[in-house]
Parts: C-alpha cells; sequence; structure tokens
C-alpha cells in the first residue's frame, strides 16, 4: 500500500487543491491532506505535481512503429494511393517477432506520454496467427499495461485465420487483456467475407474503419448501392459497444444507426489531418448523441495532444469558434473511461475509491489561480499542450518514477532496431 501526497488531485470531476490518494491496485482512500490518516506504508510526495487519471488511446495501430524513417517509395494522389503505396506494402510483411518488438516500442513510448491503456487495431500479412498474442504478451504481460486487441480482418489476408484470430482475443477475459473483432473497412471486405463473419461473430462488438475517406463511401455506393454503416447495418454487425474509427464522412442516417445499436465512434484528427481526408462533424455527432472516443491512428503516442486537436479540428469543422465548451470535452473525456470501463469490467477514469490505480503525476505550476471551477483549462491549455508526466503508475505499480521506466530501455531499442532491419529488408528499402 502506497500513499501519494500533498498533491493538487484532478479528475475530469472533482478538484483537490491539496490531497492525498492512498492505493494498492485499486485506490483505497482520497481525501484533503487536514484529513490524511495515520499511514504505515510507502509515501510519495506530490508537492508540485498533480494527479490525473492515466489517459487512453482508443484506436490505434502499434505496428505503425517499425515504418518510422522507412525510405519507401511514396507518392500519394488519394487516399488509396496511402494504403496501397505504404501501409498495405509495409503490413504484407509483418510477421510476429516484428509485431512484439513495434509494441514494445510503442507500449513504453505510450507510457511516457501518460497513456495506460489502449485499444489496438492490427494486421500483419506474414502472421497472421499468434498476432494478438504477440500484443498481449509485450503490452499487459511485459509492460503492465491494459489493451483490447483485434485483427483488422481484410480481403488481402487469409480470411479463415484472420476470423480465428479475432475469435482467440475473444479469449481475453481479465480486467488486463479484452478483445473485440476486427474489420479493417468496407472498401477491402466482400460480402462474403462479412457473411462468414457474421455467422460466428454473436454479440461481439467489432473495431472496424468507417468512411475515413469519402473513397469508402463511394465503393459502397457503387458496389452495393447503400452506404457504409447501411452495410454493416444490413449484415447485423454493428453490435453494442462497437467502436467505428473515423467516420469522417458519414451522413445523418449513418449516425442515427450508429446511436441506435449503442455504438462509439472513435476520432483520429491528426492522422485525419495528415492523410488530408477531410474535417468530421462534430454537431453531427451531438446530434444523435453518439459518445465519441479519441484514438490516433498509430500516428505518435502523445493522446493528450489527440484530445487538443479534437478541440481545434471539432471547431474548425463547423466554422464556429464558440463551438465546443469545456462542459462537452468533459463529457467526452469521462464518458470515454466510462465506456472502457464497461468493457474491461473495471471501475476507470477517477481517482476515489474502488477505481483501479492507473493514473499519472505530472509536474504543474499554475501561473494564475487554480480552483475546481477552472481546473480543466489548467489540464487543457497548461498541461495538455506537451504532456510528459514525471511518474506513471498502472494497477497500483510504478512504471515511469521521475521519467526514468523500470524496464530496461537500451534492450528493448536494440532488438526493435534488428527487427525492422528484417522487416525493411522484405520491403527492399533502406
Amino acid at each position: 500500500m502506497k500513499a501519494i501526497i500533498n498533491v493538487k488531485i484532478y479528475d475530469y470531476e472533482t478538484y483537490i487543491e491539496n490531497g492525498y490518494c492512498i492505493y494498492g491496485k485499486e485506490i483505497i482512500d482520497v481525501g484533503d491532506m487536514a484529513t490524511f490518516p495515520d499511514f504505515e506504508g510507502e509515501i510519495i510526495d506530490g508537492e508540485g505535481k498533480i494527479l490525473l487519471p492515466g489517459l487512453i488511446n482508443f484506436h490505434t495501430h502499434v505496428y505503425s512503429t517499425l515504418v518510422r524513417g522507412a525510405a519507401i517509395p511514396y507518392q500519394p494522389r488519394t487516399f488509396k494511393d496511402i494504403l496501397d503505396q505504404l501501409w498495405w506494402k509495409f503490413d504484407s510483411k509483418l510477421d510476429n517477432t516484428a509485431t512484439y518488438h513495434s509494441a514494445m516500442v510503442y507500449g513504453l513510448e505510450s507510457l511516457k506520454s501518460g497513456v495506460t491503456s489502449m485499444i489496438d487495431h492490427h494486421a500483419s500479412g506474414i502472421d497472421i496467427i499468434g498476432s494478438l498474442d504477440s500484443l498481449k504478451k509485450a503490452i499487459v504481460d511485459k509492460l503492465g499495461m491494459r489493451g483490447i486487441f483485434c485483427f483488422e480482418t481484410s480481403d488481402r489476408f487469409n480470411i479463415t485465420e484472420c476470423i480465428d484470430e479475432n475469435l482467440s482475443g475473444l479469449k481475453y477475459k481479465s480486467s488486463d487483456a479484452r478483445g473485440m473483432f476486427g474489420l479493417h473497412a468496407s472498401l477491402s471486405l466482400s460480402e462474403s467475407t462479412l457473411m462468414k463473419v457474421k455467422r460466428i461473430l454473436g454479440d461481439a462488438p467489432i473495431h472496424v474503419h468507417v468512411a475515413e475517406s469519402i473513397e469508402d463511401e463511394e465503393d459502397s455506393l457503387n458496389n452495393y448501392r447503400m452506404r457504409v454503416v447501411e452495410r454493416f447495418e444490413k449484415h447485423n454487425l454493428i453490435n453494442k459497444g462497437s467502436i467505428l474509427a473515423h467516420c469522417v464522412h458519414i451522413n445523418s442516417k449513418e449516425a442515427r444507426i450508429i446511436e441506435e445499436n449503442g455504438a462509439v465512434i472513435a476520432l483520429n484528427p491528426t492522422s485525419n489531418m495528415n492523410n488530408a481526408v477531410g474535417t468530421f462533424n462534430i454537431n453531427l455527432f451531438r446530434n444523435n448523441n453518439i459518445r465519441l472516443l479519441i484514438g490516433n491512428d498509430g500516428l505518435g503516442t502523445n493522446i493528450a495532444k489527440e484530445w487538443t486537436y479534437f478541440y481545434y479540428a471539432g471547431k474548425a469543422g463547423i466554422n464556429d469558434a464558440a463551438g465546443i465548451s469545456f462542459n462537452e470535452m468533459l463529457k467526452y473525456i469521462n464518458g470515454s473511461y466510462e465506456y472502457f470501463g464497461k468493457q474491461m469490467g473495471i471501475q476507470i477514469g477517477k481517482i476515489k475509491e474502488g477505481y483501479v490505480s492507473d493514473f499519472v503525476l505530472s509536474p504543474y505550476k499554475n501561473p494564475t489561480k487554480m480552483d475546481k471551477d477552472n481546473a480543466f483549462g489548467h489540464v487543457f491549455y497548461g498541461l495538455f499542450e506537451n504532456f510528459k508526466p514525471s511518474d506513471v503508475i498502472v494497477k497500483g505499480k510504478t512504471l515511469i518514477e521521475d521519467y526514468v521506466s523500470i524496464f530496461d530501455e537500451e534492450a528493448i531499442y536494440k532488438n526493435a532496431n534488428i527487427a525492422s532491419q528484417a522487416l525493411w529488408k522484405k520491403l527492399g528499402v533502406t
């Protein structure tokens, strides 16, 4: 049992100016320092720091780590070109060794960015079978994070193996690891494949790219005479809790279908800007009462930045400088923790008794008054712009202390470098 004392505490709901938090794997007691009880365990002095819940990345591609710096010929004109020339070429050569070592680096860098849990959307052409276990071994077993994993089923791959691997991931049932059923996107999924998936899906949630670019919608309309979300609904694939990533180009009918089926949308604003696919319409989501999550599509590890970009891109998308209030932002952030907790069977995202001890300590000196009414403004503008916590605790275990992790980082990066060399050789790049 440990206690953090003399610390500002903020969990997007409650603010304590000078508080304490006593915890094991779960939080045992939280309060003002004036009421700090007699305590015999390890004490951590949090003076000059703020205690926040750990961040969650709700849509990422861990394997993207090993493409960093690769000179792959790349002259895209459309989003489909980006897939053909870069990502589909790259992921077709991934094996379980590369998957594991990419996850070790990505997980470590995520922790250093204050991310304590993630939902990954994986693809690897050489090794499909065993790929989710490789991810789980790195992210959960070795690095001590929490994760939800799936394989992005696509007609580019062996469909039987894709289905079998997703079924293996659905067997994860702990508070540390769970599975979803992964699908790439409508434009890479035939009718035959969707029918095969439905036959074995049951009530498992899917995790799928939806209308990331207009090409996804055009492909569905041209080939199936319906829009992307309508197509997935036709096959009864949108189960409660399903994650539909991006949704940049959905219309109002599709938004209603998402809400009616109890699915959620994971936005990825930085990736959308990078791929020049367009800007999401926040009014469409809010008018249909859709729960929003935040991811980064594998582009770095800074989820705090993604929340800020969501705020800015959301206002730009509707051309309204006052388009998103901080109260609305807090609704989405708190809702995202509630969603993850429900999927994992835990209470997460609050610094309260009974919630899991997944949190971060970050130095922060407020240049202006800070209280319960403006705490989020301080976090949003003062911390999220360049978020690098000094200490990261997951399941009550300190994984990063004073910016130094407990892991053999030299070995992690060395092994990833060796794995990347073998991967790049298969790609024919330097």
